[in-house]
């Protein structure tokens, strides 16, 4: 299966905005600020952050600022769209990625040509009840193309997959139909975490999991790392329409949510997640997971290093 990582995606930038240097100079444009960057050989990753519009529009407008759908979905794509589905409670507690977002990011998959668009999640609560409390079943459905899907986890699917150079964890299961996939694009929530102290893009890799994930708490930061260098995400929207402050990854008291409306996109996950601590009113650096993940090279943890484009 093709990957597109962050690392091609750059160089791709690069050289789109390097082409079309002459044309962005004579009018002064240059939009992801890539072409100066560019030829002075320190081109930064590129996130964007929407704010203060409705799930929907936020969206489109932080997918759209790093070049739209169509630079990472192509026509006749099979596509894996995974959030957080991972609990029992309603989109008002914050415990699951808004289902808003979920079904913008589907629609525009299909919008840009795919194929086929499945949505799942293996969930920590009973599977049905948290595919339909969390109201993505529900979004999901409400786009009527026999196109995009969501289905449950099949546990015949797994497949232990090695996990190179691995400090703690040699190998582990992993759910076969994420790489089967043409692409693979992560929709988490950003919300706190009891033991991880904040769960987004880079943890959301567990419910790609099979066998028992408590085993994977005793060395959890550095094992988070080290799942990320198996499973390579095409592109990140991270929901923060809503994030829970407190008590989680499961939530349930409305007082433990705040309204942030905003989204992120972008391809590095280390990056969205250094971001997305600043809104918790700390840094990347304070959750070692995320440092762990920048000392493997799995993305930039320091944002005067990135370039943040507010929409």
């Amino acid at each position: 299966m093709k990957r597109f990582g962050r690392r091609e995606f750059i160089k791709g930038a690069a050289s789109c905005s390097a082409a079309a240097a002459g044309l962005n100079l004579i009018e002064g444009i240059d939009p992801l600020g890539l072409v100066s960057e560019a030829f002075a050989g320190t081109v930064k990753p590129v996130i964007a952050v929407a704010s203060r519009k409705t799930p929907e529009a936020l969206t489109r407008a932080a997918v759209n600022a790093i070049g739209g759908m169509g630079k990472f979905v192509k026509r006749g794509d099979v596509v894996v769209v995974k959030p957080n589905i991972g609990w029992d409670r309603v989109p008002a507690q914050a415990a699951n990625t808004n289902p808003d977002v979920v079904k913008t990011v589907v629609m525009m998959c299909l919008e840009a040509g795919a194929k086929k668009v499945r949505v799942f999640d293996r969930p920590c609560n009973d599977p049905r009840r948290c595919y339909y409390r969390s109201g993505i079943q529900g979004a999901v459905e409400s786009i009527r193309n026999p196109a995009a899907v969501i289905e449950f986890v099949d546990d015949r699917k797994f497949e232990v997959m090695p996990i190179r150079n691995s400090r703690t964890i040699p190998s582990w299961t992993f759910y076969k139909p994420a790489f089967e996939a043409d692409k693979l694009i992560n929709v988490p929530i950003a919300k706190h975490h009891n033991a991880a102290r904040l769960t987004m893009t880079l943890k959301n890799v567990m419910g790609l999991l099979g066998g028992n994930r408590g085993n994977i708490h005793h060395d959890l930061d550095i094992d988070i790392a080290e799942l990320n260098t198996v499973v390579k995400f095409n592109l990140h929207v991270l929901d923060a329409v809503r994030i829970l402050t407190a008590n989680g990854p499961q939530g349930g008291r409305l007082q433990d949510v705040k309204v942030m409306n905003k989204v992120m996109a972008g391809t590095d996950p280390v990056a969205l997640d250094s971001y997305g601590a600043t809104l918790f009113g700390i840094t990347g650096y304070d959750v070692p997971h995320v440092v762990y993940a920048h000392k493997l090279g799995e993305g930039e943890i320091d944002l005067k290093k990135v370039r943040v484009i507010n929409v």
